[in-house]
């Protein structure tokens, strides 16, 4: 089963005097990076937090977010008045305003509230890993429903690509046959004499030139290898678009042999097939 990179997962907790609300965020990325945000308080937890992220998501550019809101009338938050009053005087040099106005605006401005809480409670942080552990659940329940939408493109691409090969295979006698007369007819626009046992073997030797049959196997066998990853257990993101290259490689070596217009048409129209899968392989894990 595969899984998307795009998600995302919130969950709010209320303790007795705060609420916080943990939100992750991811979308498609090569590697794991994550942009964190956080109280100046948490952030001596960062890493271990980063951790149980990296832990769950594996990969993708993630967002994660902390906020936290008191709600209660226990703060460990006091009043900077020294900074305050500056703010205001500044202020009073800038616009017109009576001190309650003035105090709104500086109230607003960075550091006007200083803390002297300096060790995370316990009880807190315990509430904040359950918080992690639950936005992590919801964001890889995302991840999961979102997969589930790509294997259904995929396998409808497949679908098609399997299809397109049988028509191929159907083809490929009356390709060769066409691209036998139109030899046959070249020399015979020449209008010389020439050995018919040798006149035979350059044919052979051309019309193998122009085998598929190799080509064909191989696309066979990578379509299914294809198939039977997506339905591993794992989602194997980065193994799946190794197997998609293959399955390219052998298209265009169909189309550069194929030297017969109809067939041309339908290795077109499997590159179609394989680039919309590859356009949708950059969203999984």
């Amino acid at each position: 089963m595969i899984q998307s990179m795009t998600g995302f997962g919130k969950h709010i907790v209320q303790l007795p005097s705060k609420k916080i609300t943990i939100e992750l965020k991811s979308l498609n990325s090569k590697s794991l990076d994550i942009n964190a945000r956080l109280p100046q308080i948490y952030r001596e937890k960062e890493l271990e937090l980063r951790k149980m992220i990296a832990g769950a998501l594996e990969r993708g550019k993630v967002d994660f977010n902390l906020y936290v809101e008191i709600t209660g009338e226990e703060t460990t938050s006091e009043v900077n008045q020294g900074v305050v009053r500056n703010y205001m005087d500044q202020l009073a040099n800038i616009v017109n305003g009576d001190d309650i106005k003035l105090l709104e605006m500086a109230l607003r401005m960075p550091d006007t509230l200083k803390t002297d809480k300096d060790d995370i409670d316990e009880e807190e942080y315990k509430s904040i890993i359950e918080a992690m552990n639950e936005a992590l659940s919801r964001i890889v329940e995302f991840r999961n429903e979102e997969g589930k939408v790509l294997e259904e493109d995929f396998v409808a691409r497949l679908n098609n690509l399997n299809d397109l090969l049988e028509k191929v295979n159907t083809m490929d006698p009356e390709r060769l046959g066409t691209v036998r007369e139109r030899l046959e007819k070249a020399v015979a626009d020449l209008k010389v004499e020439l050995d018919a046992n040798r006149f035979e073997q350059e044919l052979i030797y051309y019309l193998e030139k122009y085998d598929i049959t190799e080509e064909k196997v191989r696309l066979a066998n990578h379509l299914k290898y294809f198939e039977s990853t997506l339905n591993s257990d794992d989602s194997n993101g980065k193994k799946l678009g190794f197997i998609s290259q293959e399955i390219g490689r052998e298209i265009n070596t169909i189309g550069s042999k194929a030297n017969y217009a109809p067939m041309q048409q339908l290795v077109v129209q499997m590159k179609d097939e394989l680039e919309k899968i590859k356009e949708q392989m950059l969203n999984v894990l």
